[in-house]
């Protein structure tokens, strides 16, 4: 296996597997995410996209630097929202809940799961899930960012 295949591997794999974790957590365990935990999906999302791309056209470099940088990215916001949630540092938002047209505004809102942005919903060893997401994501990243950079 080449290093370009590596690194679409990984860049692949690491984004879709720790979104699979963030699902799981949502709807199995009821770990509703915040606002900044969102955050931290859409730019998997992006990388998921880019690094289909890097399978589809064979020899290109391109898509899967892109796919790793979003990687990157959603570390890096994991790494921010770790630091709220520690009190390290404090956040610029308030943590919204979103309301679905037609329905009664005020009993959407009293309904909806209140999930503060500052408040570690779970943590292992004492690293959060936004602790964990910037551990594996800027690993992944960087690892594919290594990869690609060899040629041979």
């Amino acid at each position: 296996m080449t290093n370009l295949q590596k690194a679409r591997w990984i860049t692949l794999l690491v984004p879709a597997a720790l979104l699979g974790g963030a699902y799981i957590s949502q709807y199995v365990f009821g770990l509703f995410p915040c606002e900044m935990c969102w955050w931290q999906r859409y730019p998997h999302f992006v990388a998921i996209v880019f690094a289909l791309i890097g399978f589809a056209v064979k020899g290109e470099r391109w898509p899967v630097a892109l796919a790793a940088l979003a990687v990157l990215v959603s570390g890096l916001i994991g790494a921010f929202h770790a630091g709220v949630e520690y009190g390290w540092w404090e956040g610029f938002t308030r943590c919204t809940s979103m309301v679905e047209k037609g329905s009664d505004p005020l009993a959407a809102v009293l309904a909806a799961p209140i999930t503060r942005c500052d408040e570690v919903q779970w943590s292992l060893f004492g690293i959060s899930l936004a602790g964990f997401n910037f551990l594996i994501s800027t690993a992944g990243a960087l690892a594919a960012l290594v990869l690609l950079g060899r040629r041979r």
